[in-house]
């Protein structure tokens, strides 16, 4: 019933990226079917689910490597604090502003060039006020994203408690 202590990081680890990548997956298909527009604290969410699904994937790979595991179990849970941070911020601040170019997310977004590098992921296509209307479930979209966040961080936690 209960995993091996020295098999459960690698296991959290490669559930946590199939985590990340369908949250990315389930927003560019609520963008691209259903039409929800993204605002630039969106797409700065959705980098750092690539980033935490990146992470994982590469723990995950790095087999034989315990200390690797437990950093990239560390980086995620830093990882997904930040997403939280900005799914709050969305939220919170930028989702009542007329617009929200010149934030941060809109900053970072520019000076990486992820608009151009990859268009049918990073491309803004809407105002954070804009993108406040959307919901689902009654929930708006960044509300969910936090819940996704915070369950990443516990499954990285929860692999950073285990021992030999």
């Amino acid at each position: 019933m209960f995993l091996p202590a020295s098999k459960l990081p690698a296991r959290v680890l490669a559930g946590i990226a199939v985590a990340a990548f369908a949250g990315v997956s389930f927003a560019l298909i609520a963008q691209h079917v259903f039409g929800v527009k993204p605002c630039p604290w969106c797409v700065m969410q959705r980098g750092i689910f690539l980033l935490i699904g990146a992470v994982a994937l590469l723990g995950w790979l790095a087999r034989g490597l315990r200390p690797l595991r437990l950093a990239s179990l560390g980086l995620i849970v830093l990882l997904a604090l930040a997403g939280l941070a900005s799914a709050y911020y969305q939220h919170d601040v930028a989702a009542k502003m007329a617009s929200c170019s010149m934030t941060v997310a809109d900053k970072l977004i520019t000076a990486l060039n992820l608009e151009e590098l990859w268009p049918p992921v990073f491309m803004v296509t809407a105002s954070c006020a804009e993108a406040a209307a959307y919901k689902l479930l009654g929930l708006p979209y960044e509300a969910w994203s936090a819940l996704l966040y915070l369950l990443l961080a516990l499954a990285a936690l929860l692999g950073l408690r285990t021992r030999r």
